[in-house]
């Protein structure tokens, strides 16, 4: 039996100056500098360590007194602030990865965002209600339509009747539920599970929230629940364990039975369940079990999820948490602190979208089956070890076979000398050991992306 992992604060380090020629440059509401680093250095996020500052924020004092300067003077910068619960993270992985596929010209199945749009019916109701002047604050846990909407959608998939006006806040993007569900309900000092490897705002907002992070670690080939290790992880003060099925980055889907026996846990010890199902429309080899739906669970379960993977639309950022009333409470109590209200003319069009006809997840559903084939069948002929994926669009393979040391290190000469774009997946766990041999690949792209892809592996990745 593993030991669990913990997280806890590291120390405060002193940042670095920065030199005037950096790598990129984002643009924010402040510009964002991220200093000439290879992937290695930059991808130290879980690390604990900040060899470098990760970003670097110019306020207007700071642009104003270096204007004034000779320009061939040193320009000194400010160090860098930020309260102890966020030093360790840095830029997401994601931007990172997108932003060296734009550097290189790498083609990228790293990030998941569909390379192709969503459906003409829902983007054409979402510029009729702009035109209809739809336009203005929306109430501030969602439009009544949209919220009616989600309990249409949500009894159609789970059998349960649930109160629109009372159990469904509406939020910006899934994310957005995920911190309003943590800052909404968990204590300083609560204690919250988590499955590694974990979308890595969990770890973030739960640390922005005070909790302490249990970590039960999932393991290739099937990524099987440890029901020894999750016995013993949970004590007195443990306040959740959140789960993600459809499972990303290794496409897992929770059977039935592992679901049960974390229900029977749960119930047993008094312990809530937060569950992140954004990719429930995305499930190839099993039907999807909605944790809420199960006996008992209803009452102590928030279901998270979202618009932007099951219709393309991720730039949307529309999102809901469903929960009982008394911990919908909590969930709208930060939400109305976060951001009050989600855009309204979206809202407007995602209820258009949840009402589409069951054609439309039959033929989502063949799509992705298609997509995931040519991926799959293209990673084995290349000569990765492809462990399976019953749902979302990633597959997660062990890159060993090439010779390079670690997952970072794989996916930085990917990048630099293949041009194609992977996800080092040691970024989702706690201990980045547990990751080191794995990369996730998406297929959320269309085929012609995916080939051409395959086919620059093909020709350049060798085995060692």
């Amino acid at each position: 039996m593993r030991s669990r992992c913990i997280w806890t604060p590291c120390k405060v380090l002193t940042p670095l100056s920065f030199k005037p020629s950096s790598f990129f440059t984002f643009s924010f509401s402040k510009q964002l500098l991220l200093p000439d680093k290879s992937i290695a250095a930059i991808s130290s996020t879980r690390r604990g360590i900040s060899s470098y500052p990760s970003l670097m924020a110019s306020s207007p004092s700071l642009k104003d007194s270096v204007s004034t300067q000779n320009e061939s003077t040193q320009k000194t910068q400010q160090p860098l602030q930020v309260a102890k619960r966020l030093e360790k993270f840095k830029t997401t992985i994601f931007t990172q990865m997108s932003s060296l596929a734009i550097k290189h010209g790498a083609i990228n199945l790293g990030q998941g965002f569909p390379n192709f749009d969503g459906p003409e019916f829902v983007k054409e109701a979402a510029i009729q209600a702009i035109k209809d002047g739809k336009n203005q604050y929306a109430r501030g846990y969602g439009v009544p339509d949209f919220s009616s909407a989600i309990a249409e959608r949500f009894k159609k998939d789970t059998g349960l009747v649930v109160d629109p006006e009372k159990e469904i806040t509406v939020t910006s993007g899934c994310t957005e539920a995920i911190a309003a569900t943590m800052l909404g309900l968990i204590n300083p000092g609560d204690e919250v599970i988590l499955f590694a490897p974990f979308y890595d705002s969990y770890e973030a907002t739960l640390s922005m929230a005070g909790a302490k992070i249990k970590c039960i670690t999932l393991r290739p080939p099937d990524f099987a629940v440890p029901i020894d290790e999750l016995k013993s992880a949970i004590t007195q003060d443990t306040r959740a364990v959140l789960i993600n099925t459809p499972h990303n980055p290794t496409g897992k889907m929770f059977s039935r039975e592992e679901l049960s026996t974390i229900a029977s846990l749960c119930i047993e010890n008094d312990v809530l369940v937060f569950t992140d199902e954004v990719y429930d429309k995305l499930a190839f080899e099993m039907d999807h079990i909605s944790m809420a739906s199960l006996p008992g669970m209803y009452e102590r379960t928030v279901t998270l999820n979202s618009l932007g993977k099951t219709f393309s639309l991720t730039g949307w950022k529309i999102g809901w948490a469903i929960a009982p009333p008394h911990l919908t409470w909590g969930v709208r109590q930060a939400h109305s602190f976060l951001t009050f209200a989600t855009s309204t003319p979206m809202q407007w069009a995602a209820a258009v979208a949840l009402r589409a006809p069951e054609s439309y997840y039959v033929e989502l559903k063949r799509d992705y089956m298609a997509k995931k084939e040519i991926l799959v069948e293209g990673l084995k002929a290349v000569g990765f070890k492809v462990f399976p994926s019953s749902g979302t669009y990633f597959v997660v393979v062990d890159h060993t076979p090439f010779g390079l040391e670690n997952d970072i290190a794989f996916c930085e000469y990917l990048i630099k000398e293949v041009g194609v774009v992977a996800i080092p997946t040691s970024v989702f766990y706690l201990n980045p050991e547990d990751g080191k041999n794995l990369v996730r690949f998406t297929f959320c792209k269309d085929e012609g992306t995916l080939r051409a892809a395959v086919d620059r592996m093909k020709e350049k990745l060798k085995r060692k």
